[in-house]
């Protein structure tokens, strides 16, 4: 089991509650999972605003985590702990933004906002996330502080994105195969 610090005196700063993204991360079971889900269901009002409103929303989303990660650990007094998940969101947002645009650009007729698409980015993310191959594992080891904390979730993202886009593209190969039958 991961160390928490101390959670309550990081609660009280402002910065507790944008690395729990809200609290999210002080559920006591699978916090990053929960984090990644919020992340998903927040980026729905962000599908209309176009892409280069979304990469401006996790540019500052991004800075924002990498400062809050950093105080709530200092507060605790403990590195990466599991309730700190504004870097899932970060990271699952960038799954979302990349696999959308490199759908598009693969000519996938999968809508941002379609179920398949929205569980291929939240599973593979979380997959990467967790898993963490090499250079997400050296990032997590070696890159200290909150950014430390952020960046091995941002590589998770990217990682991610280019997984998801094989997975829909071979359900898409294979509807139009069964659709030939």
């Amino acid at each position: 089991m991961r160390a928490r610090g101390d959670v309550a005196r990081v609660m009280r700063d402002r910065s507790g509650w944008l690395a729990t993204a809200g609290g999210v991360g002080l559920i006591p079971w699978a916090p990053g999972t929960f984090g990644s889900l919020l992340a998903v269901l927040l980026w729905l009002p962000m599908v209309g605003l176009g892409w280069p409103l979304q990469l401006g929303v996790i540019v500052l989303t991004l800075f924002l985590s990498g400062w809050s990660a950093g105080r709530a650990e200092q507060l605790s007094g403990v590195h990466d702990p599991g309730w700190i998940v504004i870097d899932e969101v970060v990271g699952q947002w960038i799954t979302l933004l990349v696999l959308t645009q490199l759908s598009r650009l693969a000519g996938i007729g999968v809508g941002v906002d379609d179920l398949q698409h929205l569980a291929f980015a939240f599973l593979c993310f979380r997959i990467f996330d967790i898993w963490k191959p090499w250079p997400i594992s050296w990032v997590d080891r070696h890159v200290s502080g909150g950014w430390g904390t952020t960046w091995d979730d941002v590589l998770a993202g990217l990682f991610a994105a280019p997984v998801a886009l094989a997975m829909e593209w071979a359900l898409d190969k294979a509807a139009v195969g069964i659709g030939n039958l």
